[in-house]
């Protein structure tokens, strides 16, 4: 795993790559994911709340069941399968955590999403319904430590063929960034 050196600490980051796409219709691209996908779909609901951070993204994601996950991670925004590193923690009281966070770092958006993962070999497959913007897809490619993001970028490319998406269809940037400048519009 990449060791990543920040403010004096040394610590593992995973990497994937991603892609993000807007879709006009998630029912058509379900035969296509159960055909590849060696699992069952799981049913995800997800409340991200984003706050300040200087050096990438810091999200915590809240879960029906009252559990969360706190995730930093760093990807630039860029159309085509892109890297990103990221680091997860788990929290069991994501309530709590959301207020020191919004008190401490500052809140500045919030993404509330139905999320369906399909597993396809290594690479996590969504497919979201994000409330007030649409239907997306995004995919994320697993690396393993020491491979190269080209491998990694090859494998989303050849996926994205299968599913018919097209590089000038993807998105570069964040939901969050979306939600906001559909806000502003």
């Amino acid at each position: 795993m990449k060791r990543q050196q920040t403010l004096g600490y040394t610590y593992p980051m995973a990497r994937n790559i991603e892609i993000k796409t807007r879709i006009a219709n998630i029912a058509a691209l379900i035969p296509i994911l159960e055909s590849l996908s060696h699992t069952a779909p799981i049913d995800i609901s997800q409340d991200d709340t984003f706050f300040a951070c200087e050096n990438g993204r810091l999200k915590l994601r809240a879960f029906p069941d009252g559990s969360g996950q706190l995730i930093f991670y760093r990807r630039a925004n860029q159309l085509g399968p892109k890297e990103s590193f990221y680091v997860l923690s788990s929290t069991a009281a994501p309530d709590a955590l959301r207020e020191v966070l919004a008190y401490s770092n500052g809140k500045i958006g919030r993404v509330e999403k139905q999320r369906t993962l399909y597993q396809c070999g290594r690479t996590r497959v969504h497919l979201d319904r994000v409330k007030n913007l649409g239907d997306f897809l995004e995919l994320e490619v697993v690396l393993v430590e020491n491979e190269t993001a080209a491998k990694g970028q090859a494998e989303a490319q050849q996926l994205m063929a299968k599913l018919g998406i097209q590089t000038e269809q993807l998105i570069e940037c964040a939901y969050l960034d979306l939600l906001a400048a559909k806000n502003h519009m």
